[in-house]
């Protein structure tokens, strides 16, 4: 009779000493076991629960570690704890903020009128009514919205040349010169200035050469383009610099003028960062209030003249709404509005970032053989 002998498998030499590979999930599962029933002690809450979990997972896995492993490993999952753990700390307020945006913004903007209507003739008495269930909620914020858009792209128009050309005279033809350095400490100076300033120099200005109490969408846009300049400068100049200059070399060696080298090789070689530089100034004065409310005043009803006449801004109109709530009632349709016009701004920033990953994907020289 014979009989089979089942070997015993033995550890390798190359898995001795280490932690199993379920050994996170392990530490994790009785961190969140003893974290329950922490909490459930000193009154129990989400955001608790998770501190505690966190804390308790952390010195498991590097207890465990260091009794397995020895020190050197311990100190590295430690080192990894605390990396992760920063990064889901600066991560907790902007999901927080997604979140708490979508959860009041939604209901307002699935009303139907809210995209295509304006405020103009809404009163108290129709926000009663909403309050009271007898009526819809209306008035929405068209008006706002279209003069988001237009200051904004007038801003744009007017900082990108002027931002893009700074920049090309700094990294091309500065040369390390006193104007160079003058201009560059300036613009340093410029992005740390508060809006309202931006928003006070622009009325000051167009009092002194217009007329008193100028109010339109071309000196809120001129307000706005003093805040985007100095970000398009600086992101545009980092952008400039790190194209390497052989490509430069390459093109003078060919006989290509500098001008030329400028606009077919620098400028398509960083035109991905220059995008994003572009992107972030936009999505630094798209959600400015101060300086609107300065310039452009606020209106109720649709302006299309940037021109001409007061106009109101996505932020203005949250602004007012909050401020100034037609019908203090609750359900607050103000507040329902305001939260709203809150998500419509956060998709058009986030509209915005596509928009800039799609040009610097079109513009981006090409790469590889054809």
């Amino acid at each position: 009779m014979t009989s089979t002998l089942t070997p015993v498998r033995k550890r390798s030499a190359l898995t001795k000493g280490q932690l199993p590979k379920y050994a996170p999930y392990v530490v994790l599962g009785v961190a969140l076991v003893l974290g329950a029933a922490i909490l459930a002690l000193i009154g129990f809450n989400a955001f608790g629960w998770g501190v505690v979990s966190a804390i308790l997972f952390a010195a498991g896995l590097v207890g465990w570690s260091a009794a397995v492993e020895g020190s050197r490993k311990a100190k590295d999952k430690l080192a990894t704890c605390l990396v992760v753990g920063a990064f889901l700390v600066a991560l907790l307020p902007l999901i927080s903020v997604i979140w708490t945006v979508m959860v009041n913004g939604i209901p307002g903007l699935l009303n139907p009128a809210f995209l295509g209507t304006s405020m103009n003739g809404v009163t108290g008495v129709y926000d009663n009514r909403a309050a009271e269930g007898t009526g819809p909620v209306v008035g929405g914020i068209y008006h706002a919205l279209i003069g988001t858009l237009q200051i904004t792209l007038l801003a744009t128009v007017i900082s990108v040349p002027v931002g893009l050309l700074t920049a090309i005279y700094l990294v091309e033809y500065g040369n390390d010169r006193p104007l160079p350095r003058a201009i560059t400490f300036f613009v340093d100076v410029m992005t740390g200035i508060p809006s309202i300033v931006a928003g006070l120099f622009a009325a000051a200005f167009f009092f002194a050469v217009v007329g008193p109490g100028t109010k339109t969408g071309a000196v809120a846009a001129v307000a706005l383009s003093v805040l985007m300049i100095p970000v398009v400068v600086r992101s545009s100049e980092e952008m400039l610099k790190i194209v390497p200059n052989e490509l430069r070399e390459a093109a003078y060696a060919l006989g290509v003028r500098k001008w030329r080298t400028i606009l077919k090789v620098v400028i398509p070689t960083a035109i991905s960062g220059i995008a994003s530089g572009v992107t972030l100034a936009i999505a630094r004065v798209i959600g400015e209030t101060a300086p609107i409310l300065v310039t452009a005043g606020f209106a109720t009803s649709i302006n299309n003249n940037v021109f001409g006449g007061w106009m109101a801004s996505l932020p203005t109109f949250i602004y007012t709404q909050i401020l100034n709530p037609t019908s203090p009632s609750n359900p607050d349709p103000s507040s329902q509005r305001a939260w709203g016009a809150a998500l419509v701004l956060i998709i058009l920033v986030m509209l915005l970032n596509l928009g800039a990953r799609l040009i610097a994907r079109v513009f981006a020289p090409k790469t590889g053989r054809r």
